[in-house]
């Protein structure tokens, strides 16, 4: 059989950093020798090229302004265009997540009569109900898809509520490239740190996101205050865009939390860092984090650390962060937006590292046993094959 040629389709892709995106890259590296990729996608960076190739995939990029209604639809007209030039050189159309991008992307795959799989990656977004919201032909396309990929029970069991049909839908979790994502021993730890310019030896409680309401890094703050007000040295690392990029960051957050360090003289243990690519070595140089979130799916970047060999503390969400952590056995999970629940747990496994260390140890267990990067590629691979058939 011949090569498969696929063309994903995504909100962001390298440099650029979105959970999608960088499952793209990752499954792309894994298949590269069993499937042609090429990428379309948007881009908040205008200094970005328009092409490029990035890793040996050929890389499209249409620019977009987030914030501005009439440059995100000529960036939906221009995508169409770019579509319609290449359509006839691609087998399948692999769709990242529900936009405004999928309407003409769903039109023009009908049209040439080239198979879509879509991917559901995002909860309060790629949802049959909040698709339905958006009019008639938006639920069109979110129901075209010959074959639908769900990353988590959450998304699935919503897809399944609304009616669609079970046999195109398919199980498919975000993976981790467990070598990038190991533990560090203590030498390679310090080493980390120092090249960050973080304290060498005081615990780490490390945050990665956007800073959005939904990830809630504010109920993360007042849980450290606590603990801080008390004596604990911790320092807090926040790893996450905090300007209005993307249309859900809400700038107010970072200020309001750097105010509130400075309020109770610990602002030199509270830690701001840029988005980065690099994203391993902060996670490689914590000693614990946590995920707040009010909203999640198959978060990422908890299973970033869980590979690593950290103690996670997550939010229970039902279908998402329960599947994945086992309560006080690869982790802890706390109620949604109980502050003095998460300063418990917090307190709890910095106070107690040996435990700390074995829910780790656990945490990596669960990530290379069924979140492997390979066990996602396959299941890419399998979806494929399946609309060529």
């Amino acid at each position: 059989m011949a090569v498969p040629r696929v063309l994903l389709v995504t909100g962001a892709y390298y440099p650029e950093i979105s959970a999608a995106g960088v499952q793209c890259r990752a499954v792309a590296a894994v298949l590269g020798d069993r499937v042609r990729f090429s990428v379309l996608t948007t881009s908040v960076d205008r200094a970005l090229p328009v092409a490029e190739t990035v890793d040996g995939v050929a890389v499209h990029r249409v620019p977009v302004d987030v914030h501005d209604p009439i440059s995100k639809v000529g960036a939906t007209i221009r995508l169409a265009a770019r579509l319609a030039r290449t359509r006839r050189a691609v087998d399948v159309i692999h769709v990242h997540g529900f936009s405004q991008k999928n309407v003409p992307v769903s039109m023009l795959a009908t049209l040439a009569g080239t198979p879509i799989v879509l991917t559901l990656h995002t909860a309060g977004q790629d949802e049959p109900a909040v698709v339905r919201a958006r009019g008639r032909l938006a639920y069109w396309a979110f129901t075209s898809a010959d074959l639908v990929l769900s990353v988590s029970p959450y998304l699935s069991d919503r897809y399944l509520g609304a009616g669609l049909p079970a046999a195109r839908l398919r199980l498919a979790p975000n993976g981790i490239d467990t070598n990038r994502f190991r533990p560090a021993d203590a030498a390679e730890r310090r080493a980390l740190r120092r090249e960050l310019d973080w304290p060498e030896t005081a615990p780490i409680v490390l945050f990665v996101g956007f800073f959005s309401r939904d990830k809630r890094p504010d109920l993360l703050f007042r849980a450290w205050r606590a603990l801080a007000t008390a004596g604990s040295d911790a320092v807090l690392v926040y790893v996450g865009a905090t300007a209005q990029t993307y249309y859900e960051i809400d700038d107010a957050l970072a200020r309001a939390i750097q105010d509130g360090a400075d309020a109770i003289e610990r602002a030199r243990q509270v830690i701001f860092v840029a988005p980065t690519n690099e994203i391993e070595r902060c996670v490689r140089a914590a000693d614990v984090f946590v995920l707040p979130s009010a909203r999640e799916a198959h978060p990422l970047a908890l299973l970033e650390a869980m590979a690593c060999g950290l103690p996670c503390l997550a939010t229970r969400l039902p279908g998402a962060t329960d599947v994945l952590i086992d309560d006080g056995v690869n982790g802890r999970l706390f109620p949604l937006d109980d502050e003095a629940a998460l300063a418990r747990a917090l307190r709890g496994v910095l106070s107690d590292p040996a435990g700390a260390a074995s829910m780790g140890e656990r945490a990596r267990e669960t990530v290379a046993t069924r979140y492997d990067i390979h066990q996602t590629a396959e299941r890419w691979c399998a979806a494929y094959a399946e609309v060529l058939a």
